[in-house]
């Protein structure tokens, strides 16, 4: 197998932490006092887009066997009548894929937190043997996550026509451009079956390094992106919970920041009459987090047989905005997205297992079935 892109500590191969009061205690009453973190983390997180402009740093080739070994192990599956939705992960052998889950596991936690895979062949793949070929890396890296509140574990991310201002269509159900905003789980995975006609150009920032920035421009609005702010939770709430979630931007715990961010959630927030109105220095810390994500970002497109897989607590990731083919819906743009725990993955500050978005991996690292 190729060496994996190393960006981690050469000498110990751990994450690089600088220390900090940071974390968040329980009171006692259900609720969580904060210690802000007010200096900046020293982790491979914490890169630019302009020191990665080249892909080879970031991404990883399939080789042939590899491909080849999942193409045969999914066909046989297809073969006898299994579907993504019915294979498990002793479904699947995959022996040479496992030095790279390894890497892609340290890589996510520990790492950059991000990478690229590169040359599946989709081309040559119908629309079920790209699910259950990416169902089944989704597997062999971690655990696939609910990512919705009728527990659908795989979406596919298209234009459907529909207005994100309408009732609880999310994002991913349109053409428009999406800002700076993470996914649910401890990582997403995204492949590209089809790429649109135009536009759809992907970005991805340190959330690490935003932080940072903002914190050495003004710690006064880092200080404000570690209080709370109100998410429409796009009516993807659990069961019992109100409309929206009240979580900061920035959660320190142990060691280590974590992000939950999507800004035009927040201000759709706004639309429920027991939200207060964003104050003046929320919007200011608001705008800055969206300068500093644009002028720290790697810009980049994903071609066909691209797969695209990035921590949710480190990284946040935007697209542009894209036409497809109206006259051809068979060629429009067609991605294909899994949420999913690490079994290497990190301690979760306690106010996520209220989120929608990250509930899952919290509940599962405390019922310890987040580790082989």
């Amino acid at each position: 197998m190729k060496s994996w892109p190393n960006s981690r500590n050469s000498s110990t191969g751990k994450r690089l932490i600088c220390s900090a009061p940071m974390d968040r205690t329980p009171t006692g009453n259900g609720s969580y006092s904060m210690s802000l973190r007010t200096v900046p983390l020293n982790t491979p997180a914490a890169w630019h887009g302009r020191d990665l402009r080249s892909r080879q740093a970031w991404t990883v080739q399939l080789e042939a066997e590899q491909v080849t070994q999942l193409q045969q192990e999914t066909d046989a599956l297809l073969a006898r009548g299994e579907t993504w939705q019915t294979v498990t992960r002793q479904h699947l052998t995959l022996p040479s894929w496992d030095g790279l889950v390894q890497d892609l596991q340290h890589e996510l936690e520990g790492g950059r937190g991000f990478a690229l895979i590169s040359d599946l062949p989709v081309d040559e793949l119908s629309l079920e043997q790209a699910r259950l070929m990416l169902w089944g890396i989704g597997l062999r890296v971690g655990y696939p996550e609910p990512q919705d509140a009728a527990g659908n574990l795989l979406h596919d991310v298209r234009d459907t026509g529909k207005d994100l201002k309408s009732d609880n269509i999310r994002a991913y159900q349109t053409n428009l451009p999406i800002n700076y905003h993470n996914d649910g789980a401890d990582a997403f995975m995204l492949l590209c079956y089809r790429s649109a006609s135009s536009g759809g150009a992907s970005k991805l920032v340190s959330a690490v390094a935003v932080f940072n920035e903002i914190l050495r421009r003004r710690p006064d609005l880092a200080a404000v992106l570690q209080e709370p702010f109100d998410f429409d939770a796009r009516g993807q709430q659990r069961p019992g919970a109100p409309a929206y979630q009240r979580v900061p931007i920035y959660n320190a715990h142990e060691g280590l920041i974590n992000v939950l961010y999507k800004r035009e959630y927040i201000d759709l927030g706004q639309r429920f009459d027991d939200v207060p109105a964003l104050k003046s220095e929320q919007v200011e810390a608001l705008d800055l987090m969206d300068e500093v994500c644009d002028e720290l970002a790697l810009s980049f497109h994903l071609a066909p047989g691209e797969i695209v897989v990035a921590n949710n607590y480190d990284v946040l990731h935007a697209r542009a905005a894209f036409q497809d083919q109206a006259t051809e819906p068979v060629a429009n743009r067609h991605m294909l997205r899994l949420w999913f725990s690490l079994p290497n993955g990190r301690a979760l500050p306690p106010v996520f297992e209220r989120t929608r978005e990250f509930h899952h991996s919290y509940a599962r690292r405390a019922s310890g079935s987040a580790s082989d």
